[in-house]
């Protein structure tokens, strides 16, 4: 199998011709792809295909290669979609997306990008129909006219119109809310660390002071280790669960780390390494998300700032 470039196994030496075309775009194909599907594993799958489907092409009818790129990525990730839903409904535990490092999920140059990587976004995209998701992504965070995100996904502009309008209902619903009220990294950081030292210090009511009322914690183990199997909802409930682990369990090197444009903390608690991130609003916890599974954490850095 021909490997696309920037991927192990690349031929070496500079990219020309074709590969050069592929090449200039990859990052914005891997970071529709992982939006697209919440799993880097997947992304990175689908561009690959992609790129064997360019080599193939003929490309004299080609007149814009990323139109063309972006075609192909969207098909592909929208059949994988469909059929990665039954295998989520049959995941042992709740699924959540696999956490990234910022850099790896393409550019970030417009605010929409920014948002649509973010992890609360990327979770609550799960709730979309993969046409509905599909639509949300190349209209929202690559900001594609609806004449051309129709021709992309295959269906009339007013039914793209009507799949937006019900992506756009169904985040706002899930809570989603307008990014100007997200909490800037200094802001975020601190409200982790304070998160941090109430759940190691057994302090219940800071703790609770920093939880909004409907809280909910998500863990995915995946079946590969031991995690809460459901979501836990409510200040208390998400309170208790949560100084239950650190007064039960050691808490391992915790580490500052980044992860989908946020930071987040790496550790291990009773030696089993896990991400969390924050989902934050109005200076209070609304989700908390930790990723266990293994398999879902090998695209995150391992963090560079002990606290």
């Amino acid at each position: 199998m021909t490997a696309a470039p920037g991927r192990e196994g690349s031929p070496a030496g500079p990219t020309t011709g074709p590969d050069a075309d592929f090449a200039a775009h990859r990052p914005l194909l891997t970071g529709l792809a992982y939006r697209m599907l919440g799993s880097m594993w997947d992304a990175e799958d689908v561009v690959q295909e992609t790129y064997l489907r360019w080599t193939r092409a003929d490309r004299d009818t080609v007149r814009e290669p990323r139109a063309f790129l972006v075609t192909i990525t969207t098909r592909l990730a929208l059949d994988q979609l469909r059929s990665a839903r039954t295998t989520r409904e049959s995941y042992v535990g709740p699924w959540l997306p696999e956490p990234v490092d910022t850099a790896a999920a393409g550019p970030l140059d417009t605010a929409e990008l920014r948002d649509s990587l973010s992890y609360a976004t990327l979770h609550l995209m799960e709730r979309l129909t993969p046409p509905e998701r599909a639509v949300f992504v190349l209209r929202d965070a690559f900001e594609l006219p609806y004449e051309a995100v129709a021709d992309i996904v295959g269906t009339p502009v007013a039914t793209c119109r009507q799949h937006h309008r019900r992506a756009v209902q169904r985040l706002a619903d899930g809570g989603g809310r307008p990014r100007r009220f997200r909490p800037s990294s200094d802001e975020h950081t601190a409200l982790l660390t304070r998160f941090l030292d109430a759940a190691r210090g057994g302090d219940l009511a800071a703790l609770t002071d920093l939880l909004a009322d409907d809280v909910v914690a998500w863990n995915d183990g995946g079946g590969r280790t031991r995690a809460a199997l459901r979501p836990i909802a409510g200040r208390e409930k998400v309170a208790a669960f949560v100084l239950g682990l650190t007064g039960r369990y050691a808490l391992g090197d915790v580490r500052l780390t980044a992860a989908n444009g946020q930071p987040a903390l790496r550790c291990t608690v009773d030696g089993v390494d896990q991400v969390t991130l924050l989902d934050i609003r109005d200076g209070r916890v609304h989700t908390v998300y930790a990723v266990l599974n293994p398999d879902k954490l090998t695209r995150v850095g391992p963090g560079t700032a002990v606290i």
